[in-house]
């Protein structure tokens, strides 16, 4: 049935560049393209390496995208001496030198002709044109339109960008119910899935209500016939002839599945979608003893005395090698001593019991060169030896209810044997290492102020590659006139105005309680310095001296967006409060999607946009909650002082993700669309039944649900009047309620907020957020909060249900 429904979809796309039995179709570099050069088909090798492969890829696209490779397992050695032909029993086949068939399709009814479509399928056909095989019934690592998903396909990895075999990683629909798909690491461990279907969409895949290009459909859905696909239309007015753009779906080498869709306007695919969030949720993502953490901008990094298997793939992040040992022996006769590395979780390993003390426990593991280490529980007092991968390895919150600590096999000091020392040698010892000791306290007072200038130039040309410059203290306090004008305070610190040598005008950050010692701090500076972006303020330099931490950024002219949101301030045209609003959703996406790693703002709020001397918005302190090392609280109470910026999540204490700073950005888009702050004396008209307690009354809930019913005239700053875009300020209020869910996963991510804003893809209506409905209607914040799947604590329950 699948075949046939393939078949009727596809078929009127057909041109085809068509090939009898018998007939060799391609030979060497030669390819074949479809009707309208949409796709190739022929021999690559990846990356420039020796092994060769038959693949399809976009024909257009000025980096090859492959989208389907047919000898993932038995590559070609020599493409010169390959052929791809049609054989006398109807089956398509890759041949070698010899005559060898290096690989052949399993068609059992024989095929007359062969036929690549528009779709990016290849077809074999019998004499009555009837579909005998296709490649989109063995899919690789890409799903494309058209292409039925059942329960007998699914999507596989590659190996690596430069390794087309089957990797570890795979989509499917899961089995037996088949009414959902699911990511699996070896076709076993499942560590993301959809959720259900409910009828129109997955459970957990909200975005698929977002209106766009994409049709889906599910086909005996909880049945073993259960069959998905989808299609895609085209864009208005995008040109085109009415074809849609190119789009696929792909299951990559790290495990990540991901939605991307061609713009030829940027020559770029887009990703406009990618899950899981956490890419520690991956199941072995930073392979044996490779430590996983989202906070760092890596997410994977050996353990102490460990260092990658593959230096290069790891560099280029692919982590799935893992960690050994750095003199690469599994264990050593050194070995006689175990490191903690404290509280963590991790899986695929086993756990042997050892009766007795922990003496017995750890003698026993080193009598066996298998044993990684030890796994010690404190309540229960037992010890277990720890033998097989260690994958998945993450550090436990400090308030976990775990009590197993982790202990690695490591080199004990010495060489373990006895050492029987004679008091001659030993004084004779003792008096040398005395003398060497006064020569080189000596040599250190000589050479003490070279080093510190050889210290200094070394910083200068290390940090010249990403162009900054190191500060001292001295200069940032004579150019700020000893941090005398303040322009403003944050969470992360007090930023003053300053000027230096060459008259430029700047702005000083002082960091307070910074996190990391003085190597980190730079790390990470150099990080937050080669991020360049056009609405990103740029980091010209640093101050880190003694306990000084210092960051130096270009002055914004206009200020901060929070200086406009006053009604006795200047009032900014539509025109400009829209360019804030896709500005700062550029910003914000290029850390979340575009850097190599996502970094989480954690502090999106109008004064953290700043505005340069053509009202462009510059997003600032991005990069600075890793830089301080999470110290989250100070953060967090910054943002309760301004109230309105909290995600739901930050109060019911579950793990932040890059959709808090989505939750910010749509509650500082409300107060953009309404030229005020969100919380504020109550209008003279009486607010609508907003939230109110004395004199404070809180904006959102009144807005939203005013957008949400088609008024957005009501909220729009009234000093606009009538000059302003209706379906503009439409779109922007909707995308504002859309960010501002109570469920992370009811959010669209910044990439997606920029493509609604742009009109690329229409916004439907969201449904209202309990939260906010809660605050108009009077019911307790924190019940609502409870049912949503969250617990307040701590401050939170200091506030009234209107503060956030």
């Amino acid at each position: 049935m699948s075949l046939i429904f393939c078949f009727l979809v596809v078929f009127p796309l057909i041109l085809a560049v068509e090939g009898q039995a018998g007939e060799v179709l391609i030979t060497g570099n030669k390819t074949i393209l479809s009707e309208n050069g949409t796709f190739k088909m022929g021999f690559f090798s990846a990356n420039g390496g020796p092994n060769w492969y038959l693949g399809i890829w976009y024909a257009s696209l000025p980096t090859p995208t492959y989208v389907w490779v047919a000898n993932r397992e038995t590559p070609v050695k020599s493409v010169e001496s390959a052929t791809v032909e049609l054989g006398g029993d109807g089956r398509l086949k890759i041949m070698e030198v010899g005559g060898s068939v290096v690989w052949q399709t399993t068609n059992v009814e024989k095929s007359t002709a062969v036929k690549l479509l528009e779709s990016g399928n290849l077809v074999l056909l019998s004499r009555k044109e009837k579909v005998v095989w296709q490649s989109f019934d063995f899919p690789a690592d890409t799903w494309l339109p058209g292409m039925n998903m059942t329960a007998h396909r699914s999507i596989t990895c590659w190996k690596s960008s430069v390794d087309p075999s089957p990797g570890s990683y795979s989509l499917r629909l899961k089995p037996p119910d088949y009414g959902e798909f699911e990511l699996v690491f070896n076709g076993t461990m499942m560590y993301w899935s959809t959720g259900n279907w409910t009828g129109d969409r997955f459970a957990g895949v909200p975005e698929m209500t977002i209106p766009y290009i994409y049709k889906f459909r599910f086909l005996h859905p909880f049945t073993p016939a259960a069959a998905f696909w989808y299609t895609a239309t085209a864009l208005e007015n995008s040109g085109g002839g009415g074809r849609p753009p190119l789009n696929r779906f792909h299951v990559d080498s790290s495990g990540l599945l991901r939605q991307y869709t061609w713009f030829p306007q940027t020559d770029t695919w887009n990703m406009f979608w990618s899950q899981p969030e956490n890419r520690c949720r991956v199941y072995g993502l930073c392979g044996n003893l490779g430590l996983c953490n989202t906070v760092t901008l890596k997410p994977c990094e050996c353990l102490a005395g460990f260092q990658p298997s593959d230096e290069l793939s790891w560099s280029s992040g692919d982590f799935s090698g893992g960690c050994l040992r750095e003199d690469n022996n599994v264990c050593s006769e050194t070995d006689g001593g175990f490191e903690g590395i404290g509280s963590v979780s991790f899986n695929g390993a086993a756990l042997v019991p050892i009766p007795g003390n922990s003496k017995s426990c750890e003698a026993s593991c080193l009598m066996n060169c298998s044993c990684i280490g030890l796994y010690r529980n404190a309540r229960s007092n037992l010890c277990y030896n720890v033998y097989g991968p260690v994958l998945n390895l993450k550090n436990l919150s400090s308030d976990s209810t775990e009590e197993g600590e982790l202990h690695v096999r490591v080199h004990r000091r010495g060489n373990g044997k006895k050492n029987k020392w004679k008091w001659p040698v030993l004084i004779a010892c003792v008096a040398g290492f005395s003398i060497i000791l006064g020569l080189s306290m000596a040599v250190l007072l000589v050479f003490r102020k070279r080093r510190q200038r050889k210290k200094k130039v070394e910083e200068e040309d290390v940090f010249s590659v990403t162009n900054l410059r190191v500060f001292s203290y001295k200069e940032l306090n004579a150019a700020t006139q000893g941090f005398s004008e303040k322009l403003g305070h944050g969470g992360f610190g007090t930023v003053f105005k300053g000027e230096l040598s060459d008259s430029s005008q700047v702005a000083v950050k002082r960091l307070e309680r910074p996190g990391g010692g003085e190597k980190e701090f730079r790390a990470e500076v150099c990080t937050i310095g080669n991020i360049q972006h056009v609405n990103l303020v740029r980091l010209r330099g640093f101050c880190s001296e003694n306990s000084h931490r210092l960051l130096v950024y270009d002055c914004m002219q206009n200020g901060p967006l929070s200086v406009y949101l006053r009604r006795d301030g200047e009032n900014l045209s539509w025109d400009v409060r829209f360019r804030v609003a896709i500005g700062t959703a550029r910003g914000i996406a290029y850390l979340h999607e575009e850097c190599r790693d996502c970094i989480i703002h954690c502090d999106i709020k109008p004064e953290n946009i700043l505005l340069d001397s053509d009202f462009i918005p510059k997003v600032s302190d991005f990069g600075l909650a890793k830089l301080m090392g999470r110290d989250f609280s100070r953060v967090l109470a910054t943002m309760r002082g301004t109230w309105g910026y909290v995600a739901p999540e930050w109060i019911s204490g579950v793990a932040i993700t890059a959709k808090a700073d989505v939750y910010s950005y749509g509650m500082t888009l409300l107060e953009l669309i309404g030229g005020r702050r969100n919380v504020e004396t109550p209008p003279s008209a009486g607010g609508g039944g907003a939230a109110a307690t004395g004199d404070e009354w809180f904006f959102p809930p009144w807005a939203a649900r005013q957008i949400i019913e088609g008024n957005v005239a009501a909220v729009v700053d009234e000093r606009l009047r009538d000059s302003y875009n209706t379906a503009e300020a439409e779109r922007v209020g909707l995308v504002a309620v859309w960010c501002i869910q109570d469920e992370e996963a009811a959010r669209p991510t910044m990439g997606m907020v920029v493509k609604m804003l742009e009109g690329i893809v229409e916004v439907a209506v969201p449904p209202p957020p309990k939260l906010l409905q809660a605050l108009v209607s009077g019911e307790s914040f924190h019940g609502v909060l409870a049912e949503s799947g969250g617990t307040s604590t701590g401050d939170a329950n200091s506030h009234s249900s209107h503060r956030w």
